[in-house]
């Protein structure tokens, strides 16, 4: 063809064995080129851009060979047959490549009377991926029918065939126009209020919307069709991913033997389940609620046995069992999550948070410290800053046990507090959700009512990771972003479901505040280690030993009464209950008169 192409057509003064000689010499020079450059070695999928680099580089390289013989005069022929040639193979070469594709594209798209029809969302990388998934896999069952974009200078462009056909304030109209059922939000770090609008927007035209993993759940860079999930509340949170040193995890965590406290809890549970990964020596499971030990070793083992000795049913406050059990197993690292968390239960009976937020840390402290437990995290909640619920005070309390452990051994003893987390057991978020199930109405306390929330294994990554980075006797506080109005999360819920229902205001109660706070009066926010990690000190509180059922009841009454008051007059409660416990119930109520009578 070159030849051809250098004489204008006219051969009749051509010889053709040095042509053939020359043409011969190419498909060698090209073959040995492609074998050394392992262009046949089936290093790239055919058609796509890196086997195009590597037809030019190979054909650009036989190119020089052959211009460098030509000029040697070895083979009589003209000069410019190498170059012409070059420029001739290469479109040849890919144009045969890329049919090839088009047909392996295009038996592989999937069918378009079964498939479902998709608008993406978003044509960057995220979304060019997605779409390239779904045309390459017939089993897919997604059609992506159009694109939408914000970016005004990618109107009507084309991706895989596939048109972006305006902006999201164009999305019920492409929706209708298309056809399309389901909406791939392709973008991962979108902004809360366009994931909210978006998400809205959707829903109101009957699309169910789908959005990408996060890389931190992916483990890899690409995505594909097989990675999307449904939208969830968590997302149209704004939650953004935080990273953690798995180094420093592993660290102390790996070849240990660690005892988990609730371990049937959904922070427990979520805590052994992450902790496994980590290859502990031994990981112990220890829970007074033999249901919730069955569901957590089936989710970890596929089996649910409850004969083996990682499963342990046991009450924190039972001192003498849990003092034995440390002194048989011996663990390394406590996490400690066992704790009574209902505020308004609480309130009612405060003697029971006593008994095992108070008493039942104590126990768990006493046990760990004797057999010389290096590293203790203790589970605490905002509640505890500026405590105004039986919740708070006892929890409270606890980070000042836990600070007196720490200083007083010189161990890593520390506590971690967080807010709400979504999904878990009890949460308001559960209880919006069978409410709504159940067509309402919707329980809200108060209109302007906030609350932190963050998702379970956040916290969880962020608890263990504390582990690693704390100092003796601190309160680590996780950085739960901003507060969220709880009536947004309700309606927003809603959207979700599909489903407006009735909002019942029925009153903040008793303790209850209408915002909390991360940081109690006198503490600074300080991260000198992790940026989603706040350091803060707690005055050590010498432990009580109360035993007795009348004891730890007089003592909730005193710290039921005391739970209004400032932080520092927890010191003085702890001095009123060593003085008037061996006394009469009636200077009891003399000292909860004066100390809490605002």
């Amino acid at each position: 063809m070159a030849t051809w192409l250098r004489f204008d057509g006219d051969l009749a003064g051509v010889q053709p064995a040095p042509v053939v000689w020359f043409a011969l010499l190419a498909v060698a020079l090209h073959l040995v080129v492609g074998l050394l450059s392992w262009h046949y070695r089936g290093n790239h999928v055919i058609g796509a851009f890196d086997d195009a680099v590597d037809v030019c580089i190979v054909a650009a390289s036989v190119g020089v060979l052959l211009f460098v013989v030509g000029l040697t005069g070895l083979i009589e022929v003209p000069r410019s047959l190498a170059v012409i040639a070059t420029l001739a193979v290469v479109p040849l070469i890919l144009g045969t490549r890329l049919v090839r594709r088009a047909v392996r594209e295009w038996r592989a798209r999937p069918d378009a009377g079964s498939a479902q029809r998709v608008i993406v969302f978003g044509s960057g990388w995220g979304g060019q991926q997605i779409v390239r998934s779904m045309l390459g896999d017939r089993r897919s069952g997604y059609l992506p029918v159009g694109f939408l974009d914000d970016d005004r200078s990618v109107r009507n462009r084309r991706i895989s065939g596939v048109a972006v056909l305006g902006s999201r304030a164009d999305l019920a109209q492409v929706a209708e126009g298309t056809g399309a059922e389901v909406l791939v939000v392709a973008i991962r770090d979108l902004d809360l209020v366009v994931l909210r609008e978006v998400s809205t927007a959707a829903i109101a035209a009957g699309l169910r919307v789908k959005v990408v993993p996060v890389l931190t759940d992916l483990l890899r860079p690409s995505i594909g069709f097989a990675d999307l999930r449904d939208i969830d509340l968590a997302d149209l949170m704004g939650r953004q991913p935080v990273d953690v040193d798995i180094a420093a995890i592993a660290d102390y965590v790996k070849g240990k033997i660690v005892l988990v406290t609730g371990a049937g809890g959904s922070i427990g549970s979520e805590l052994c389940r992450q902790i496994h990964r980590y290859d502990p020596a031994e990981l112990l499971m220890l829970d007074r609620d033999e249901s919730a030990l069955h569901g957590l070793q089936l989710s970890l083992h596929g089996h649910a046995l409850l004969n083996t000795p990682d499963t342990i049913l046991a009450d924190i406050r039972d001192a003498a069992t849990i003092t034995g059990l440390f002194r048989e197993r011996r663990p390394d690292v406590v996490f400690h999550a066992a704790a009574l968390k209902h505020l308004p239960m609480l309130e009612q009976y405060p003697h029971e948070a006593w008994l095992t937020n108070v008493v039942g840390t104590s126990n768990v402290l006493d046990a760990a410290t004797a057999v010389g437990v290096r590293t203790f995290v203790n589970i605490s909640t905002d509640k505890a800053a500026n405590p105004t619920s039986v919740l708070g005070a006892s929890k409270r309390i606890g980070e000042r046990l836990v600070a007196h452990a720490g200083a007083a051994g010189d161990r890593d003893y520390l506590s971690v507090r967080f807010g709400n987390v979504i999904g878990s057991r009890g949460s308001v978020l559960t209880t919006f959700v069978d409410q709504i199930g159940a067509g309402g109405p919707v329980t809200v306390t108060h209109p302007d009512i906030t609350r932190f929330f963050m998702t379970i294994p956040e916290a969880v990554r962020l608890v263990i990771q504390a582990g690693a980075i704390g100092r003796p006797g601190e309160v680590l506080v996780l950085d739960m972003g901003k507060p969220i109005k709880i009536i947004d999360v309700a309606r927003q819920l809603m959207v979700l479901a599909g489903r407006p229902v009735q909002i019942l205001y029925t009153g903040l109660r008793d303790g209850e505040k209408l915002h909390e706070d991360l940081f109690g009066d006198g503490e600074a926010d300080h991260r000198p280690i992790h940026p989603s990690v706040s350091h803060v000190s707690a005055p050590p509180l010498d432990p009580i030993r109360l035993t007795g059922p009348e004891q730890a009841g007089l003592a909730a009454e005193l710290m039921h009464a005391l739970a209004v008051a400032e932080p520092e007059m927890l010191d003085a409660a702890t001095a009123a209950i060593a003085s008037v416990l061996p006394r009469a119930p009636r200077q009891l109520r003399s000292v909860r008169l004066s100390s809490g009578q605002r």
